[in-house]
């Protein structure tokens, strides 16, 4: 088919820049350096670095298409020609050495990148190729360079870079733990126990527990940020992916199994709180929330772990929760937890069960004499003899300013008779050990079986207790009468 085309209107016309050039004297200048016996190429232009410029200037351009011009901004042919040191320069020199060691190997074709300028200073990304016309393969007299404008696609590139090392630097600089980890084995061995007849995943789990352990060998660690190096104290990524077994430990388990039931339902996204372990050994609280990054929603291939250091919210936790259930001078329980743990017993039918109630003996003397000072020592040694008393089951608290209260769950009358006789040895022991005002109790015991209520337990060794604390003071008085008369006498 014949279609009379003009080939000058088609190299005119192209929508590519083009480039007819002379390289006749590049090939010159390498066949004398050649016949010098030069055979390292590189090591020469080291020592002869004007040999690139020499090149260079030897390249005479012969011709451009229409296209340069509008390409370049350039009115003329000879207003380009006549500029092109604006055209080709910063870089280009690091460039045409490249391409110079390439020629003296014999290798004219070329399809590189690069920047060269227009002619108001516009930078301009070109992909570059290069090639001798037929007939001048030899003596390179004539080369055909066509220039495709790739600004807008290396815009473009520039900004998708710009983007990964913007995301890289957030995941890298995060506050917080991440690591990218592949469930993609997960998956498949869960595809297979499907396919292998498994309907009941939780039944299949608690009949065989160890394959919860082997399925954690079947994630795979991509990688981490340097929060994570910092918080579980790794030198390096490597130490940490080679030491998982000793942050994952314990009670992991438990969660995995968890996580592991929700992925057989089809939940990828998951958080739970638990405790991980630096590789120093200390434990860390963490909150754990997983989801799979964009695009890998159904191969599970790259899943994004974020781990929170929660430790000091759960001291912080931990303390309120003692706060809300002790009491600070003593450390016994408080009133509030004794009444609740009275009712959880009753309800749980833990009979019989005995209540001790006690009150201290000449607390008022103690802080009238020595002060509120005087006072808290002897109620924290009071704790002491009462806490040494109960037992693991039992529950001691402070249930008022120098009132105290035991709960026996399971122990009747000779249980309790034991503790408060034990109580009594014990504060003779520790009148012993202290010095300043003694310590002394008014105690009173009581015993419910089942079917009473613990309450009215309470009220009867309540009552036993103030009848043994007139007693006591009946005695003190007694004893002061006495006294008088002595030195009366």
């Amino acid at each position: 088919m014949d279609l009379n085309l003009d080939f000058r209107d088609v190299y005119q016309h192209s929508p590519v820049s083009l480039w007819i050039e002379d390289y006749s004297l590049i090939r010159k200048q390498l066949e004398e350096i050649r016949a010098k016996g030069v055979t390292d190429f590189s090591a020469y232009l080291d020592e002869h670095p004007h040999v690139v410029e020499s090149c260079m200037s030897g390249i005479e351009v012969l011709d451009v298409n229409d296209y340069t011009l509008r390409l370049f901004r350039a009115p003329t042919r000879e207003a380009l020609l006549s500029n092109l040191h604006r055209v080709f320069r910063d870089d280009m020199r690091a460039h045409f050495r490249q391409e110079l060691e390439e020629m003296w190997r014999g290798r004219l074709d070329m399809n590189v990148e690069g920047i060269n300028y227009a002619l108001d200073g516009t930078p301009i990304y070109i992909q570059l190729s290069r090639r001798a016309l037929p007939g001048h393969e030899q003596d390179w007299s004539r080369i055909l360079l066509s220039l495709t404008d790739i600004t807008d696609r290396k815009r473009v590139l520039d900004r998708l870079a710009d983007n990964e090392r913007y995301a890289q630097g957030l995941f890298e600089h995060s506050p917080v733990s991440l690591w990218v980890e592949d469930y993609s084995g997960v998956k498949a061995w869960l595809a297979g126990l499907r396919a292998g007849g498994i309907t009941n995943f939780a039944r299949h789990l608690a009949d065989n527990p160890q394959v919860v352990t082997q399925s954690l060998n079947l994630i795979k660690v991509l990688d981490v940020n340097q929060k994570t190096l910092t918080m579980f104290q790794a030198a390096s990524k490597d130490e940490l992916i080679a030491n998982l077994d000793r942050i994952f430990r314990d009670g992991m388990r438990v969660h995995w199994e968890h996580e592991l039931i929700d992925m057989w339902a089809g939940k990828l996204d998951s958080e739970y709180e638990g405790i991980n372990y630096s590789l120093s050994g200390e434990p860390i609280d963490i909150l754990m929330r997983s989801s799979p990054l964009p695009g890998s929603e159904e191969s599970w291939d790259r899943v994004l772990i974020a781990i929170s250091d929660i430790t000091a919210r759960k001291k912080a936790e931990s303390y309120l929760s003692y706060l809300g259930t002790h009491d600070v001078l003593t450390g016994l329980r408080n009133r509030t937890y004794f009444e609740e743990r009275r009712l959880h017993v009753q309800k749980e039918d833990r009979y019989p069960v005995s209540i001790i109630m006690i009150d201290m003996n000449g607390l008022k003397i103690a802080n009238d004499e020595g002060g509120h000072e005087a006072g808290d020592a002897l109620i924290r040694r009071a704790g002491e003899v009462i806490a040494k008393v109960a037992g693991e089951n039992d529950v001691a608290a402070r249930i008022g300013g120098d009132e105290f209260a035991v709960l026996l769950p399971f122990q009747d009358e000779r249980a309790a008779r034991q503790k408060v006789a034990q109580m009594q040895s014990l504060i003779e022991m520790n009148n012993q050990f202290y010095g300043g005002a003694r310590l002394s109790f008014s105690i009173g015991s009581a015993t419910g079986y089942v079917g009473q209520l613990l309450e009215d337990v309470q009220r009867q060794a309540d009552t036993r207790m103030y009848a043994a604390k007139r007693a006591h003071y009946e005695t003190l008085g007694a004893d002061g009468d006495r006294r008088a008369e002595n030195r009366r006498g």
